[in-house]
């Protein structure tokens, strides 16, 4: 697939550019500072993001009926490269509702991520075609 069609289709993903990561939930869980004791579940934080309305060439685009899915990519360098695999996809629309996906609870990622290290999550949408976006500019979180 050439450069200039992945450019051109898929989405300035300056979605992440509305994206936001805190903490979700209620309850009891670890605000208080204290990392949650061993084998016990990560607290919830919530990656949120804006489906893309159009493709890099303002071509408008409709992400219910041109995207398949989102790729969630998260390392502790921030860098990402067409070789790495995601950590996470979440399909782009839920068939049962028929609403886009906008967020993922990154405690999800367990035992993949764990309390302690700084992480950075960067998403990357992907076409019904195959075709991805470039990534997103990648935020950083940790628990």
């Amino acid at each position: 697939m050439s450069t200039r069609i992945r450019t051109i289709l898929v989405i300035a993903l300056g979605l992440m550019m509305a994206t936001s990561i805190g903490c979700g939930g209620g309850g009891s869980s670890s605000d208080s500072g204290t990392p949650p004791p061993a084998g016990s579940a990560l607290p919830a934080r919530m990656l949120s993001w804006e489906a893309p309305t159009s493709y890099v060439d303002t071509t408008a685009m409709n992400p219910v009926t041109d995207l398949d899915r989102f790729e969630i990519h998260v390392n502790e360098t921030g860098a990402f490269t067409d070789a790495d695999a995601p950590m996470a996809e979440v399909t782009a629309v839920d068939p049962a509702t028929r609403t886009l996906t906008t967020s993922f609870n990154l405690a999800n990622l367990s035992p993949h991520v764990t309390v302690g290290p700084k992480y950075y999550v960067s998403l990357r949408a992907v076409a019904l075609t195959g075709l991805k976006s470039d990534y997103s500019q990648p935020v950083s979180f940790s628990f």
